[in-house]
């Protein structure tokens, strides 16, 4: 029998503190694992990470578990488990600012929680079904993808918020039912984003509020994640089915390059400086690419992970990755996995 939200979350705080600090090196290759995190008890799927800086914690979004968990950023134990969601998703953390703002695609909207005490402030009311999003930190808004065929619509929407207050600020509509991740252009006003049912990338220009163009993804079904290298105007589309990261021109739409990718990937993490992109796979492996020519994208490691670790975070500065390890329906051991980049 399924446990209750309530009585799930209960389960995994009771045996809390199974965490490992990383005893051995995993391979020499260009990751090596530096800590595990395990969550006994958990079923189903993460979400998204996001790191608060200032007081050393990294949350995740436990979307089927209806939970924040909170780790020390530095060593991965496991500190606390926030309850109050429906399913969230995509968690925003402003340098300074007084609350996160977590997308939660069920029926009690998208919250704003106090950032140090996690006490829920107030609602967003977006159209259910919010789920990723985007911050264009420059001018202080928040996109996020809401409807789609999880909530029986036909269509999806991009709707732009104020983060600190929730005000709604614009929308778009697509005709498509299956909404996935964005980019955002830093030195221009457009927003690239996944169609996964139509197999197509939306631009659009996020000052208008407008689609601009719809972009055909042909080598491969269901694009998934998207991230841009906005120096040499290219995008990496990852699809799912086959699993394959496609290289586009980001002027264009023209498709320059592909590579096999591994599969059920949820994540997209591109190092811009260090020219390394790193798709996870919930196959169990991270595939490791060298973009330093992105017209001839180069897969230089497959590293090993775990079945179910397709979401993650990169940390740049940290020389760091970190992975959650998904158990789905299985029963599985729910894990966080930390790397450090070698």
């Amino acid at each position: 029998m399924r446990l209750s939200k309530i009585a799930m979350a209960g389960a995994l705080t009771a045996v809390l503190g199974a965490w490992i600090p990383a005893a051995s090196a995993q391979g020499t290759g260009p990751l090596k694992l530096k800590w595990t995190a395990t969550l006994p008890g958990y079923s189903g799927d993460f979400d998204h990470f996001a790191v608060d800086r200032a007081r050393g914690r990294l949350l995740l979004a436990a979307e089927d578990h209806a939970t924040l968990e909170v780790f020390n950023l530095d060593t991965g134990k496991h500190l606390r488990s926030i309850t109050g969601f429906d399913a969230p998703h995509t968690i925003l953390i402003r340098p300074d600012a007084p609350t996160i703002l977590v997308t939660d695609s069920g029926k009690s909207m998208s919250k704003l929680l106090d950032a140090d005490t996690y006490e829920k402030k107030g609602s967003i009311a977006l159209i259910e079904g919010a789920d990723s999003g985007g911050y264009d930190a420059a001018a202080n808004i928040f996109y996020v993808v809401t409807g789609g065929k999880d909530v029986d619509m036909a269509t999806a929407n991009l709707e732009a918020i104020n983060p600190a207050t929730g005000e709604k600020l614009g929308r778009v509509e697509f005709k498509d039912n299956h909404v996935e991740a964005m980019a955002i252009e830093k030195g221009g006003s457009r927003i690239f984003i996944n169609l996964a049912q139509t197999n197509k990338l939306a631009v659009v220009d996020r000052k208008a509020m407008k689609v601009i163009a719809e972009w055909p993804i042909t080598p491969a079904e269901q694009n998934a994640m998207v991230a841009f290298d906005e120096v040499h105007h290219r995008l990496f589309v990852v699809c799912r089915k086959p699993g394959m990261v496609v290289v586009l021109n980001s002027d264009t739409g023209e498709v320059t390059n592909t590579q096999p990718a591994p599969l059920r990937s949820d994540e997209l993490l591109f190092d811009a400086a260090a020219s390394r992109l790193y798709v996870p796979g919930g196959e169990g492996f991270i595939g490791v690419y060298d973009t330093s020519d992105p017209d001839h994208l180069k897969e230089i490691a497959k590293v090993k992970s775990a079945s179910g670790a397709k979401t993650g975070i990169l940390l740049p500065d940290r020389k760091e990755l970190i992975l959650a390890v998904s158990p789905g329906d299985t029963k599985a051991v729910a894990k966080v996995l930390a790397y450090s980049i070698q």
